[in-house]
């Protein structure tokens, strides 16, 4: 089994290169060439494997969409896929004996084409929400917060969400902080707090361009993203991440997970099996570990976590 190197976050979340996983099962080729991927795992769960789909097990594949770059859990280094996302799905491959295949799929598009049967899976560093399970059952990778990324030195002072009143932020569309961002502007102009202008823009990218360009203070994003902008933009010199030392794992921490159709309950429970035989055996937390991760890792693997927390 291949061994995950254990690096420090800032130095996992600057190279991202701690694994080599392309996509999925262990067929893959890795940078080198024609050589397969180093498997990271003691190889198939049988009962997870038994638990996938007939048209899948025939198929041999699971296609998933990917909005790509979204780092950490997925960037490309040349035409190499790196991040938590290729490598837990290679590793989750290897369990149910399949490849896991990503693809990109602009982030606002990725339940559409779910629902349109052009991809199987949605692993795209998405939050489970109840409004999303309405569509969607999601097999948990991480539970963690969001937190505010501003310019080095912040200097508009903000520390904490109220103190964005009276600003233009930015945020990538269809994603989770939108709604809260709306829900405060409300609230900004209820209390007299100045108008909270949103800027709403169409990759994850987007927001940390407009904030280095001046074009808005601030932007509220998930904890693991913030992180690696924070650590690899200028060469960690260009933004911070607003501190909040009740909240270390972020404000409001939900669940991350893989979005499945809420009918495809065989590969949904195949995905939670095989998650499960990751957890056990260690993988899951070496994988998170390895990208500066282990802080957001799940105690077992479960099931439409928004749902189970009452969220």
């Amino acid at each position: 089994m291949k061994k995950l190197v254990q690096v420090s976050a800032a130095a996992a979340l600057a190279a991202m290169l701690g694994l080599t996983a392309c996509s999925g099962g262990g067929d893959a080729a890795s940078a080198e060439g024609d050589a397969p991927a180093q498997q990271l795992t003691s190889g198939i769960d049988e009962a997870a494997a038994a638990a996938l789909p007939d048209s899948i097990r025939e198929a041999g594949v699971i296609r998933a969409a990917a909005g790509i770059p979204y780092p950490p859990f997925i960037l490309l280094d040349g035409d190499e896929q790196t991040g938590l996302d290729p490598d837990l799905a290679q590793a989750l491959g290897e369990k149910l004996g399949v490849e896991i295949e990503l693809s990109h799929q602009a982030f606002e598009t990725v339940i559409p084409a779910l629902q349109a049967k052009k991809f199987d899976v949605i692993m795209s560093g998405m939050n489970d929400t109840i409004e999303r399970e309405k569509t969607l059952n999601f097999v948990e990778e991480i539970y963690a917060g969001f937190t505010i990324v501003v310019k080095a030195g912040n200097p508009e002072g903000i520390a904490g969400l109220e103190d964005l009143c009276g600003h233009p932020v930015a945020v990538q569309k269809a994603s989770a902080q939108l709604e809260l961002l709306n829900e405060l502007s409300e609230t900004c102009s209820a209390e007299g707090k100045g108008r909270l202008t949103i800027q709403q823009l169409p990759t994850a990218q987007d927001p940390q361009t407009a904030l280095k360009a001046g074009r808005v203070v601030a932007y509220p994003v998930d904890a693991p993203v913030a992180a690696y902008t924070v650590a690899t933009a200028g060469d960690g010199k260009d933004f911070e991440m607003v501190e909040d030392p009740e909240h270390p794992a972020g404000v409001n921490p939900v669940y991350t997970g893989i979005g499945t159709l809420k009918e495809n309950t065989e590969l949904t429970e195949a995905l939670r099996l095989a998650l499960q035989a990751l957890i056990d055996e260690g993988v899951y937390q070496d994988i998170l570990e390895s990208h500066g991760l282990g802080s957001f890792a799940t105690e077992e693997a479960i099931v439409n976590g928004a749902s189970l927390a009452g969220e």
